[in-house]
């Protein structure tokens, strides 16, 4: 839990003032299993508590004597209109947090005019979390060894009404979740990965040493995609393509040299330990880019002020990875409801506070690195 919040264990969704307080609420409803896949991070975690303390040292410079009395925080991704910049990362697995899984975050992000990022290793099927997400739903993708089984996942995707494709790049082996080799993650017998595999499938995969994901996934994905193999993967959908892993300013450039938008992350700590935190490396992306595509981030956003100082440094939107799946975990759709709620809330005011009135007002004159 995020140290420098003090979270009331026992309160309801209802009581929630903070996302600390739905953590709280989150962590308690899970099993062991849930609770160490979704909270771990690679190695001895540097990354996973950098992504927070990164935030936390850059400081505001607020703006005064600015009539405030009407604050907006809406803002649109590649066309979608947003009604603040969050948006919700994907995950895998959601089912392990409550038993409405992918269904009740779609419906969450619909009803908040959010939008959501299904992952390639969703608990429910594309085509129903399409439908649940009315438009409001990007793909995320991991390159299979079997390019067929990618191509129909796109195709899949497309038809579900997915607006984007983002295409995870930090990824061509998972990073160690030692938590989760320690203990043996492994799905429950009642979920499966229909995206990707049967249940039959997966019970197949080895869980008597490791992970059983990381076992699984040791062999399935394309290690050998490069640059030069991103017009493949252009032919394959007509969707806008997000690289999801940039933490360069090198490699945002490669993206955009090749048509490409650019999702600042570094998995949530959970790749490459020591790795840099996502809010540390966007300045050099966003100088990189200049202007030429959009700007994501995910990785340690807790607060409104987070939001805002991420957006005034250069991101689009920002994205919740674990924040959601607390949720999630705390109410189902009205859990994710509630984070989106007082995430909201939070910037609403850190904006009026900081003398700006549209997202557009946010600039980097407003933050001290």
């Amino acid at each position: 839990m995020t140290p420098d919040v003090q979270a009331t264990p026992h309160a309801s969704l209802h009581d929630a003032v903070n996302l600390a307080d739905i953590e709280a609420l989150g962590r308690a409803a899970l099993d062991r299993n849930a609770l160490e896949y979704y909270a771990s991070g690679a190695n001895d975690e540097h990354t996973l508590r950098e992504n927070r303390a990164a935030f936390t040292r850059a400081r505001l410079r607020p703006r005064v004597l600015v009539d405030v009395s009407g604050v907006d925080t809406g803002t649109s991704v590649l066309g979608l209109p947003l009604s603040s910049p969050i948006g919700i990362a994907p995950s895998a697995f959601h089912g392990l947090a409550h038993p409405d899984a992918e269904r009740a975050t779609a419906r969450a992000a619909h009803a908040r005019d959010s939008v959501m990022t299904l992952s390639t290793f969703s608990n429910t099927p594309i085509e129903t979390v399409g439908a649940d997400a009315q438009g409001r739903f990007w793909f995320q993708l991991y390159l299979l060894r079997d390019r067929d089984l990618s191509r129909s996942i796109l195709d899949r995707a497309h038809a579900a009404g997915a607006r984007a494709l983002v295409f995870t790049v930090d990824a061509p082996f998972l990073g160690r979740r030692e938590a989760n080799e320690r203990h043996r993650f492994a799905l429950p017998a009642h979920l499966g990965a229909p995206n990707v595999a049967s249940r039959d499938t997966l019970a197949q995969v080895e869980t008597d040493r490791g992970s059983q994901l990381a076992n699984y996934f040791r062999d399935l994905a394309d290690k050998t995609f490069t640059w030069r193999d991103l017009d493949w993967l252009r032919g394959q959908t007509p969707l806008p393509i997000i690289l999801k892993g940039i933490l360069t300013a090198e490699d945002a450039v490669l993206a955009a040299e090749h048509g490409c938008h650019v999702w600042v992350s570094n998995h949530g700590g959970r790749q490459l330990d020591t790795a840099i935190s996502s809010f540390e490396a966007l300045p050099e992306i966003v100088d990189a880019v200049a202007g030429r595509t959009e700007i994501y981030l995910d990785g340690g956003i807790t607060r409104g002020t987070d939001v805002l100082k991420a957006v005034a440094l250069g991101a689009r939107a920002v994205f919740l990875g674990r924040a959601a799946l607390w949720g999630l975990a705390a109410g189902g759709q009205t859990g994710v409801e509630r984070t989106l709620e007082l995430l909201q809330d939070e910037v609403r005011l850190a904006m009026a506070l900081c003398g700006a009135t549209r997202v557009e007002d946010l600039t980097p004159a407003l933050v001290r690195l």
